[in-house]
């Protein structure tokens, strides 16, 4: 993008016989350049590869490679972002490929410009179906390190306390807009539901003959649960959570919403993924859980006593069999995918009582590899 040239091209035609379209003295270097690797992976294990259907893809506002004056003189297009992508919405990364999504390529005319404009481009990409090291290259782009080039193959480890921190809260806007989407998505089940669409019984308001009416609402968010309560009447609703409470409001267009909480306003997407509310606002993507009473009633807890497979791969190693007795962080196995390998190793001090997979297998996600018993 700092050249104007394709060298994709270039090489193409070079290899059919032609020659250099230009001389090295003929190219010139405008504005900078970064280019951020969007890949399938969890970076707070390891950089683990990861595998799923990307159900749900939006990318920001990017242009095809263009050559000479490109678009009212600019090259690089309005949006100065590129985006080089081999998948789409719908598609599988599996663990028999790299697991890269897209380079992400942005221009401004300086270091500075092209750092904040790479910072708008990743708060826009958003992705549903499996973990992707989104949110760390924002963390990344973002850092001091980073920003003043202090680069070397020690920066991650410098700068742990930046770029893995501790889960960020969820907050009142967070909330209020899984509540639109939540309120969003039964009206529309209404409307299909009802024979009539012009019905009033279509619209559930929050008028009641003798008064008010209260609805209490339960999000899982990793291990928290968290309580909100909407309490509707005549006059409008009120949203409470976390000692809060703030008028409520909302609008939504597809999965575009936003939300009035009396002063404050919220603007973000919501994408629904069965009862899991994937919330992008602010840059930030947070995975919420609806914990709806009536679905969930009964359900047992897992059994303990299980190590699984953190990702889908082949078996290439196991050192145990059952009934060996192995202490804390000993290894039990090893898997590959991707061409990375991954050790199974054992959580407490204890005794294998069942190996379940051997060296060739190929194993799901999740999949029992051992039973452990401390």
């Amino acid at each position: 993008m700092i050249t104007g040239q394709d060298l994709v091209e270039w090489q193409l035609r070079v290899a059919a016989g032609e020659p250099l379209p230009l001389a090295q003295e003929q190219l010139r270097i405008d504005g900078h350049a970064l280019e951020a690797r969007i890949y399938a992976e969890n970076p707070d294990k390891q950089f683990l590869p990861s595998t799923g259907t990307l159900r749900f893809l939006r990318t920001p506002p990017a242009v095809q490679f263009m050559r000479g004056d490109g678009v009212d003189g600019n090259p690089h297009g309005p949006a100065g972002v590129r985006i080089d992508a081999g998948v789409r919405e719908g598609d599988t990364i599996s663990p028999f490929y790299d697991p890269m999504i897209a380079k992400l390529i942005v221009w401004g005319k300086d270091r500075d410009e092209a750092l904040a404009r790479m910072r708008q481009a990743l708060a826009a990409y958003h992705v549903v179906g499996l973990s992707t090291n989104v949110a760390f290259l924002q963390r990344l782009v973002k850092s001091e390190a980073f920003r003043t080039a202090d680069l070397d193959t020690g920066l991650i480890g410098r700068n742990e306390a930046v770029l893995f921190p501790p889960p960020a809260p969820v907050g009142m806007e967070l909330i209020a807009l899984a509540t639109a989407a939540l309120l969003a998505r039964e009206n529309r089940q209404r409307r299909i539901d009802a024979a009539d669409q012009h019905s009033p019984w279509t619209h559930a308001g929050a008028w009641r003959l003798n008064g008010g009416a209260s609805r209490r609402l339960r999000f899982g968010y990793g291990e928290q649960v968290l309580d909100v309560t909407l309490d509707s009447n005549a006059r409008g609703s009120t949203l409470v959570y976390a000692d809060q409470a703030a008028p409520f409001t909302y609008t939504c267009q597809a999965d575009d919403l936003r939300v009035n909480l009396g002063t404050r306003r919220a603007h973000g997407q919501v994408h629904l993924d069965g009862d899991e509310f994937h919330v992008f606002h602010g840059g930030r993507h947070a995975t919420l859980a609806w914990l709806d009473p009536l679905a969930h009633a009964g359900e047992a807890e897992g059994e303990g006593g299980k190590l699984t497979a953190p990702m889908p791969g082949k078996v290439i190693a196991v050192m145990v069999e059952a009934g060996s007795t192995v202490a804390r962080g000993a290894p039990l196995l090893v898997m590959e995918a991707m061409k990375m390998e991954h050790t199974i190793c054992a959580p407490a001090d204890g005794v294998v009582s069942e190996v379940l997979y051997g060296i060739g297998e190929q194993v799901a996600e999740g999949a029992q590899l051992l039973a452990f018993s401390d």
